[in-house]
């Protein structure tokens, strides 16, 4: 049987010529857009719009831009040498602790916080069905969903999970966009002025410390950019690629794979950006305006009242039937990526042989229990689903700069010469972690010394 994430001969394949053959090879986009458009674009987007208005609208579209570079430029790397994150973690310079580079043990520690962040998206899905099923109680509604996504998950099969969150995009993506058009008929309104004003450049201080989450988790993450690795390997992206060799044959194969995975980025940027880019000036024109801030249990029914104002009263199911798809969406993407993640580190920490098949597939399986029933119980011992998403933004970002360091490293130290990018291409990843790390700086001195 063949295994994605080993290089077998005879997987081997002639990358497609133009962008229309290349269409069909695109999909591990759709997972990350899935897993990004819940947490990050319902909840953060909009509560940094509830709080600061249209003023720091420039943020969340720096914030979806600019960490795309950085992406593409790992997946490049995983493409090139067909090695998992972890052990292209595994691979940089530095101490071990055991079997394990410090950069895993750093990554496993941040990801068992960021279960609260998952957590607070698992209970933002269990409020809304408590809210359509109110006979049930909000104990039994977290538990309900933590079964149903790992019931979707233990499987691990890469397909469905790339059908089920291309599905979960179109429905989430013509939701939001209904909403965001109907506003022109009611008093809320946008008006051209009011979204440059959210362009300047500006950052109240009262807005830092949520813009510095909405920051981590707009846009791509760190683990996010980890976890596109694993769908790109998934895919066959390396497979097809095969073993570089430094041959003609081989450099076209990873060079026409790598522009394969170069589309499905930038398509996956341009979907994510455009939508949370919506999510946001519904925040800013509504909740800003109204002084509401999603918070606890009322954090549905308050962002409910940007879809009630823009469609009326009537509307109200239908947002409670949308942010149930959207928030599903990221609580499924995440448990694919985070089983993986996870049976990834202990490979490396020398606990299960990840490169092994029946391994993967065993942990992928018992982790996919395993972390719903935890992002349910941490749901319902601390009730603030807001705060728990906002805490796990600020994980993210320190997890995007131990990224941005190893993605330097591959840039310079591993990619071999005949596969060296262009001029162009190296600028714009300097843009995109020069501006990551300074919009990072910016804020959290801003938040210290103002």
């Amino acid at each position: 049987m063949s295994d994605s994430y080993l290089r077998q001969q005879g997987l081997e394949a002639p990358p497609p010529k133009t962008l229309w053959t290349s269409l069909k090879y695109l999909g591990p986009g759709f997972i990350l857009s899935a897993s990004i458009v819940g947490s990050g674009e319902l909840i953060a987007t909009t509560t940094l719009g509830a709080r600061a208005g249209f003023v720091t609208f420039w943020i969340i579209i720096v914030s979806c831009l600019i960490k795309v570079a950085v992406q593409i430029e790992f997946g490049r790397f995983t493409i090139t040498h067909a090695l998992t994150p972890m052990e292209a973690f595994n691979s940089l310079p530095g101490k071990k602790i055991g079997k394990a580079h410090w950069s895993i043990w750093t990554f496993f520690i941040l990801m068992i916080t960021k279960i609260l962040q998952v957590g607070g998206v698992l209970g933002g899905v269990a409020i809304i069905l408590n809210m359509l099923a109110p006979g049930i109680s909000m104990t039994a509604c977290a538990y309900i969903i933590a079964m149903v996504v790992a019931l979707m998950i233990f499987k691990g099969y890469y397909r469905f999970i790339e059908k089920f969150s291309l599905s979960m995009i179109v429905l989430f993506t013509v939701f939001t966009f209904v909403c965001l058009y109907s506003l022109r008929y009611t008093d809320y309104s946008i008006t051209l002025g009011e979204i440059w004003s959210g362009l300047q450049f500006s950052l109240p201080k009262e807005a830092v410390g949520v813009a510095i989450a909405a920051f981590g988790i707009t846009g791509v993450g760190g683990d996010e950019i980890i976890a596109y690795n694993y769908w790109c390997l998934e895919k066959g992206y390396a497979a097809k690629a095969g073993r570089f060799d430094s041959t003609p044959e081989s450099i076209e194969r990873v060079k026409g794979w790598t522009r394969v995975m170069y589309i499905d980025a930038v398509a996956a940027m341009i979907v994510y950006t455009t939508v949370t880019a919506a999510f946001y000036l519904l925040g800013a024109a509504v909740l800003h305006a109204q002084g509401s801030v999603p918070e606890g249990y009322e954090m549905i029914n308050i962002l409910a009242t940007m879809y009630t104002e823009s469609l009326g009263p009537g509307a109200r199911v239908f947002f409670m039937i949308g942010a149930f798809m959207v928030l599903f969406s990221t609580l499924f993407a995440a448990l694919a990526a985070w089983t993986r993640q996870f049976s990834d580190v202990f490979g490396q920490l020398g606990w299960i042989d990840f490169k092994v098949q029946e391994e993967r597939k065993r942990s992928i399986a018992y982790l996919s229990w395993i972390f719903p029933v935890l992002w349910a119980t941490f749901f319902l011992f601390i009730k603030l689903p807001v705060l728990m998403v906002l805490i796990g933004g600020v994980v993210t970002s320190v997890i995007l700069l131990l990224v941005i360091w190893a993605v330097i490293h591959f840039r310079y130290n591993r990619t071999p010469q005949v596969l060296k990018p262009s001029r162009s291409y190296d600028t714009v990843l300097w843009i995109s972690v020069i501006s990551t790390v300074c919009i990072a700086i910016y804020g959290v001195a801003k938040l210290l010394f103002s």
